[in-house]
């Protein structure tokens, strides 16, 4: 069974994570909410439920959208003027409004921020409640698949006095042997695993990328195999086997359990001659 990522997970670019950048809020009030694009620079949407994306036609190949788990991530190859997109909780049917328009960038203007819809509240006994889980909890502006991962990522790469500290965040045991040959059975990658760290109900899964063939291997978050909130490929390509590139690193979302967990089963071969009777007894066939 496949569960395709949201927050890759296709995937999160890193260069969203800096910690220089914020998550811009919008409120949805049931009018459409304007979503400016730059061409060839991907932008997060946040929605924090199931979602389909209506694109019109029009658009054809101008604007890849890749959506799962209440992220959608949004690339424009050129131009489009202004074109609105509709987003369809998988669930109730209700519908947002996004009029996007995609430019080229200018010279040295930086990245736009992810963004993430929030619902206008209708309510003062609704209002009430956000009062008071916000005072219970603490308010964190950037999701907590991204704070993880840039926590990861900054742990991996960056020199340690430079990693910003993120109450709440501890480091859990992450066993190097563990089996993932299931994790990207379709590639001629050799995965290993690197480190983790939790923060609340959230877990993200450092795991090291190896390229064992003679080619160049693209990474699609859609090849991981397993149950992930999210997934982040530090970077998009693997050079061929035995060149500075033929290595990266996957960080793996994980909600209520670690990576061992989220993982699918390896099936043994079955070998029909055998003629094996059917399991018995108190255990399920698995």
């Amino acid at each position: 069974m496949n569960r395709f990522l949201p927050l890759a997970l296709a995937a999160f670019a890193l260069a969203s994570f800096s910690a220089a950048q914020a998550t811009e809020l919008l409120r949805w009030e049931r009018l459409p909410l304007a979503l400016p694009l730059l061409v060839d620079q991907e932008r997060v949407v946040f929605v924090e439920r199931n979602v389909r994306v209506g694109v019109p036609a029009s658009l054809g190949n101008r604007l890849r959208v890749q959506s799962d788990a209440g992220a959608i991530y949004l690339l424009a190859s050129e131009p489009i003027e202004p074109t609105r997109l509709q987003l369809q909780d998988a669930d109730t049917g209700t519908v947002m409004l996004l009029d996007i328009a995609a430019e080229p960038a200018q010279d040295g203007q930086p990245p736009l921020e992810p963004v993430r819809i929030i619902e206008a509240t209708s309510t003062a006994a609704a209002s009430a409640a956000d009062d008071d889980s916000a005072a219970s909890a603490p308010v964190r502006a950037t999701p907590q698949p991204v704070i993880l991962t840039r926590f990861a990522a900054q742990n991996l790469y960056a020199p340690l006095r430079t990693v910003e500290p993120v109450p709440g965040v501890v480091r859990v045991t992450l066993h190097p042997d563990l089996p993932l040959d299931t994790l990207l059975p379709t590639l001629p990658v050799q995965a290993h695993a690197l480190a983790a760290w939790r923060l609340d109900n959230l877990w993200v899964s450092a795991v090291r990328l190896r390229n064992h063939s003679a080619h160049g291997v693209g990474l699609d978050p859609r090849a991981l195999q397993g149950y992930f909130l999210a997934a982040t490929f530090q970077h998009p390509t693997l050079g061929p086997r035995g060149t500075p590139e033929d290595t990266t690193v996957v960080y793996l979302v994980t909600r209520g359990h670690g990576l061992a967990q989220a993982l699918l089963p390896a099936i043994a071969p079955i070998d029909a001659a055998l003629n094996l009777p059917a399991p018995t007894g108190g255990h399920d066939a698995q």
